[in-house]
């Protein structure tokens, strides 16, 4: 065996030696190991972090730091050796030398957890605030969930994102401050989709988009509340609401026809739908149902049906169009979710609105008033709620999403009916 062999063969000894005993707790015997490694190989990182750990345990600052340095030289992927000589510096009121150790450890790992909360704190120390959010925000974007944490990473975490809350409310009012003047110079415009944009960047209110269930169709415009200037046709129905309660308080009368709105079978995911799955205190007098005439209950409503004739009906057998009273029972809430498809959009006319119910499309809120018509994409988040001791009644149907060309509708009905013979009508495709 060759002299430089056999130094390898101790070196591998000595290391295995040091490892077993860490792994057991050993550190004093570790620790003995590490120096014989030091002694073989100077500039062996882990035997010089070690030594590096017992420096600072026994207090010599100096000799710790310059052993962790010597070891994050010879590291080059992993940030630890430079997070240790910053802890350091820190105790020796090193600002500067601090910031580079910890500059190095983010260059290695920009994700490192703790190296991103020490700046953060080193900043804050220093009253460098905006840059001390901006390392706090990164740490809590990278930072598990609590039960996942270190519990000695647990309170700066913590630190971080309540520093990090502070940040974003100082930054928010400032910004309201700064644009009373704007909105005061342009009183009377139409500015509501300009100040949800800073709601939602500022994080006071969340972002909702078009998540159909089934179908996306792109670039199609996802508003909560379309114009109702873009439905004309929605007078000539609000006019005719008398007549539409009337049908449907005869239908009520004999209590025939209507079924649980969610119906999912037992050996469907329920989800959000435990609670209302086969239950009457959400139900539905179905009048069109994917896309055929549902008796005897439509012959019994004859001017309701003859109004929903003016409205552009999508056309998609087994799947739409639909129309039906929709019944909310009292003290009954319906949860958040999203409709099937954004090739259409769904229309609520009022019927029976005690005070007490509500509904909310994404980041707005409306009450119904019995009579007054709205037009809503259903695949943006919704839901709805009955907190009063009345029923609540609306007629519910679709129409085409308006920004469809005759073009794309015509696709959409070849597209159904295409897909009925080969997987048959879709289920769920219920307004």
């Amino acid at each position: 065996m060759t002299a430089s062999s056999s130094l390898l063969s101790q070196l591998a000894e000595h290391e295995a030696r040091a490892l077993g005993a860490e792994r057991q707790g050993r550190l004093a015997e570790a620790l003995i190991s590490w120096r014989e490694v030091l002694a073989l190989n100077p500039e062996h990182p882990r035997a010089l972090i070690a030594a590096g750990f017992d420096a600072h345990q026994r207090g010599d600052l100096a000799g710790a730091r310059d052993l962790y340095s010597r070891a994050a030289k010879q590291t080059k992927d992993d940030p630890t050796p430079w997070i240790n000589v910053a802890r350091i510096c820190k105790q020796q009121k090193d600002d500067a030398g601090e910031e580079q150790a910890l500059f190095q450890a983010l260059t290695i790992d920009a994700g490192d957890l703790l190296a991103l909360l020490l700046r953060g704190h080193l900043y804050e120390r220093q009253g460098r605030d905006k840059e001390a959010a901006r390392s706090y925000i990164a740490a809590c974007i990278v930072a598990p969930p609590t039960d996942k944490l270190r519990p000695d990473l647990r309170p700066m975490v913590a630190h971080a994102a309540a520093f990090r809350d502070r940040h974003d409310r100082m930054m928010a009012d400032q910004l309201d401050r700064a644009l009373e003047a704007s909105f005061a110079q342009h009183q009377g415009e139409d500015l509501d989709r300009f100040r949800l944009s800073v709601d939602i960047m500022l994080g006071r209110r969340k972002r909702f988009d078009s998540k159909p269930a089934q179908y996306y169709l792109p670039n199609v415009p996802a508003i909560e509340f379309p114009d109702r200037r873009q439905f004309p046709w929605l007078h000539d129905i609000e006019a005719g609401t008398e007549q539409i309660r009337a049908e449907f308080l005869d239908a009520l009368s004999s209590d025939e026809g209507f079924t649980p709105y969610i119906t999912y079978g037992s050996d469907k995911p329920l989800n959000q739908w435990v609670e209302l799955n086969n239950s009457p205190r959400w139900s539905a007098f179905h009048l069109i149902k994917d896309g055929q005439r549902v008796e005897p209950g439509a012959s019994r409503c004859p001017n309701t049906m003859a109004l929903l004739a003016k409205a552009p009906q999508p056309d998609q057998p087994g799947r739409t169009p639909v129309a039906m009273f929709s019944l909310l029972k009292p003290h009954t809430r319906i949860p958040p979710h999203n409709g099937v498809s954004n090739a259409r959009l769904l229309v609520h006319l009022p019927l029976i609105v005690p005070e007490g119910c509500g509904f909310r499309v994404g980041n707005q809120t409306r009450q119904w008033e019995p009579g007054k018509a709205w037009v809503f994409d259903d695949t943006i988040e919704h839901e709805a709620w009955n907190n009063s001791d009345k029923l609540r009644v609306i007629l519910i149907f679709d129409i085409w999403h308006p920004s469809l060309t005759e073009g794309e509708r015509a696709m959409l009905t070849a597209m159904s009916t295409a897909l009925n013979e080969f997987t048959g009508p879709a289920e769920g495709y219920g307004a």
